[in-house]
Formats: C-alpha cells, sequence, structure tokens
C-alpha cells in the first residue's frame, strides 16, 4: 500500500492543505516553506502506532497541540490529518484514516491533546469501520487521550492501516552521528531519525541479506566513489559495528578504512542505498542531495525508480535541488509543490498548476517548471545589501 491522498488541517505551516500523493513524489519548497513538516505530519502517524508510542507520546514529543497548531489558524484551533491508503498494484483507495485532535489542560492541569473525531473507512466494502466523535456518550476525558488506531483490541478491524503506519522509515543521514554512533553503543529500540544507528541496524541482519545490501552497494560506490572498493561491515575487538572499506592511493594494496574517515557524502550515499534496499515500508528521505556530488545526485531519481520496480514502497523525497529535479522521468503527478503566503504555506500538485503544466507540456523539466516557482521572492537584492 501506498499513501495516495493526504490533507492536513491547521498542522504547523499549513492552515489547510490537500494533495494527492504518487509513489514516487517530489516534495519541492523554499527553506522554511514546510518540506520537512509535510513529512512530519506522516511521521505523526508513526509515532502513534509505533512501539511504546501513542497519540500523547507523538503531540509531546513535537512541543504539545500549541506546538503543532498552525499560526494561520482561525476560530477553529483543533489540528487535523487524513490519508487514504491504496493499492500498489490496483492504484484503487482501499482505506481512509481521520484524526483531528484538540488541546486540553493548563494553568495547574496537565496540557493534553484529546480526540476530537476519529474515523477509518473502508473502499472495499464502501463503509466506515470506525467513527469516533467527542460528544459520544461513550466518550470522556480519559478515552480521548487514545486513539483507536494505537490500541490493538480496538484496530483489530484495521490492522492493515495500522501497520502500514507502523512500517513508515523516515531517514536522513547525519554523517557526524553515524561516526559517533560507531563509539558509543546506542540502543535499536528507539527510532533513528538521523542515521545514529545505522551501522545497529546493519548489524542485526541475517549475514545473507546484508552481504546482498552491500554487493549492490559496492556496485554504485565503484561508479560513483571509485577510489573505494570492497566495502565491508566488520565488528571490531569490542563488539561495535563498522563499515569498512580499501581506499585506493600509490601504495600497490591501498589501505583499510572505517566510517570516522569516509567523507560526508560517501556516508549519505551509503545510507541513501541501505535505506532504500532495506525495509518495504513507506520511506521518507530529507534532500538527498546534500554532500553529493551533482552528476550522482542527477541519478537518484532513476536508482528510486529502479528499486520500487523491485520493492513497490512508496518514496517521497524533499528537495529542492535543481540536479534531482532535471531528470526527464519526473512526470508532473509527481510534484508536490509548496509555496508560501501570508496565510501559511499553500500546496498544489505540479499537475495543477498552470505553469507548470505549460513548461513542462514545452518539454522543459521540472526543476525548469518549479525552481524559479518557489524561489524566494526579491531574493536577488541579497547582493545589494551594504555590508
Amino acid at each position: 500500500m501506498y499513501i495516495s491522498h493526504i490533507k492536513l488541517f491547521n498542522w504547523k505551516n499549513f492552515h489547510e492543505c490537500e494533495v494527492n500523493l504518487s509513489e514516487r513524489c517530489f516534495i519541492i519548497g523554499a527553506n522554511a516553506a514546510g518540506k520537512s513538516n509535510f513529512l512530519d505530519a506522516l511521521r505523526f502517524l508513526r509515532d502513534i502506532t509505533k512501539q511504546g508510542g501513542g497519540l500523547q507520546s507523538a503531540v509531546d514529543s513535537r512541543g504539545g497541540v500549541t506546538k503543532i497548531r498552525s499560526l494561520s489558524a482561525r476560530t477553529r484551533t483543533d489540528v487535523g490529518v487524513e490519508v487514504i491508503l491504496s493499492d500498489s498494484e490496483k492504484h484503487e483507495p482501499i482505506w481512509k484514516y481521520s484524526l483531528y485532535f484538540r488541546n486540553t489542560g493548563g494553568g495547574i492541569k496537565k496540557n493534553s491533546a484529546l480526540v476530537k473525531n476519529e474515523e477509518v473507512f473502508d473502499y472495499r466494502k464502501g463503509e466506515y469501520t470506525l467513527q469516533r466523535d467527542e460528544k459520544e456518550e461513550s466518550e470522556d476525558q480519559e478515552t480521548l487521550k487514545f486513539t483507536h488506531l494505537e490500541q490493538a483490541t480496538a484496530n483489530t478491524k484495521f490492522r492493515e492501516v495500522k501497520d502500514a503506519f507502523q512500517a513508515l522509515e523516515y531517514l536522513n543521514v547525519i554523517p557526524q552521528l553515524v561516526r559517533e554512533s560507531s563509539s558509543v553503543m546506542i540502543s535499536t529500540d528507539k527510532e533513528d531519525y538521523y542515521g545514529r544507528n545505522f551501522l545497529q541496524r546493519m548489524s542485526i541482519l541475517p549475514e545473507r541479506t546484508r552481504s546482498k545490501y552491500l554487493r549492490l552497494i559496492n556496485e554504485v560506490l565503484a561508479v560513483a566513489v571509485p577510489q573505494l572498493e570492497k566495502l565491508s561491515f566488520v565488528k571490531d575487538e569490542m563488539g561495535v559495528p563498522h563499515i569498512e572499506a580499501t581506499y585506493k592511493h600509490w601504495r600497490a594494496r591501498g589501505s583499510k578504512q572505517n566510517e570516522m574517515l569516509f567523507s560526508d557524502g560517501t556516508l549519505r550515499l551509503i545510507g541513501f542505498l541501505f535505506a532504500m534496499l532495506d525495509g518495504t515500508g513507506i520511506i521518507l528521505l530529507e534532500e538527498p542531495e546534500i554532500n553529493l556530488h551533482s552528476e550522482i545526485v542527477a541519478q537518484i531519481p532513476a536508482f528510486v525508480s529502479r528499486i520500487q520496480r523491485n520493492k513497490h514502497r512508496q518514496v517521497i523525497i524533499t528537495t529542492h535541488s535543481y540536479d534531482i529535479l532535471s531528470n526527464n522521468g519526473i512526470g508532473m503527478k509527481e510534484l508536490v509543490v509548496l509555496m508560501n503566503t501570508k496565510e501559511g504555506t499553500l500546496v498544489k500538485n505540479g499537475i495543477d498548476i498552470d505553469v507548470v503544466r505549460d513548461v513542462m507540456n514545452a518539454g522543459l523539466s521540472a526543476a525548469d517548471a518549479t525552481i524559479s516557482l518557489t524561489r524566494p521572492e526579491n531574493i536577488e537584492n541579497m547582493n545589494h545589501i551594504t555590508l
């Protein structure tokens, strides 16, 4: 399954947002337009369903409802997230999950999130599997602190929805944290947003699976980083996992290096490749172009497409890279464009924006159609500032 549609209400940058998502999707916008916040709405659903998670944990980790709620909120102060999950082969909707919640508490009473409305619609049966409303007699201040999504006894009829959210992955490899994780063992129980557990995740894979991934990664590295060869997985005498490769130079046999000496770009590339190969759930990638050579970046869309043919997993990428978006295989339906306005961020599918359609129908790329559209207004004045 993949998320084919999302609707946000009062979620951070977005007062109201409703767009379609494709199986390969590019989220484009200027700095501070809300690309990360858009992904965070999906991570929020993941946080509700993960082990040890739940609605209160997901909200608290974001600073509470008041920190989540859009500054553009008006009389309605609740926050809402709705998604449609569709079949990856037939591209037909299967489930719709909807959650609206509000803040309660203040003063001496602890702030909490309360469910205002929670619904699950089954498209195959053409009926609602769940319809909750805070005004129902069966609900009270305690029951409304929990979603049915997070409760095993309550989500039996829509367990597919919970499983899809729980399998969602987010990765934004921070090279410094990968290097840090090699000297400090970090628990694999905690969700890893920034690649700190990258090496630990590799260590728990079955040997056969890990060897397969490393073989494929080595094939890419042979082209993208030819001075590195024979990337392998090893553990030191303390049992700490490392990735190691031979660095070719003037010595005939080269020399061994591990992740502590790899460049930032090399670590991000390895992390990207591993993330694409490992797992089957929806994956969110935050600006994978950082630290990479433009020619490598240009190959990312095609590589994602190749992986999808085998894995059938949805890949949602945030970017403002001209090199990524210059790929001729990117279609208008794969673009989600974020544009800053005084009423929060406006979000539209590329195919619904006249200028994007006109430019791409003329044979130009998604980069030509969207980069200028999302540029900061009057950015050229930056060079006119008196120093």
